[in-house]
C-alpha cells in the first residue's frame, strides 16, 4: 500500500523527491500519511479534494483485495 500511495503522488507533483510516505500498522487498519513539498500539496488534494478522494478509493480497493483496511492521512 505505501509503495502505491507513492508512485501515485510521485507522478502527481512537481518535486517527486520531497514525498515521504509513512505507514502505521494496526491489526486491522493501515494509516498511510502522506507528506509533500508545501507547493505541491494543491495538486494532490485536487479541485474540491477529488484527486484526494481518487487516491482514497483506489486505496480502499487496494486493501480490500488483502482484507486490511487502509486511511489515507496528507500531512501539511
Amino acid at each position: 500500500m505505501k509503495e502505491l500511495v507513492k508512485f501515485i503522488a510521485q507522478s502527481l507533483v512537481d518535486n517527486p523527491d520531497a514525498v515521504e510516505v509513512k505507514e502505521i500498522q494496526g491489526e486491522q487498519t493501515s494509516v498511510i500519511e502522506l507528506k509533500v513539498a508545501k507547493e505541491d500539496l494543491g495538486k494532490v488534494i485536487g479541485k474540491q479534494g477529488r484527486t484526494a478522494r481518487a487516491m482514497r478509493t483506489i486505496l480502499s480497493a487496494a486493501s480490500t483485495k488483502i482484507r486490511k483496511r487502509a486511511v489515507l492521512e496528507i500531512i501539511e
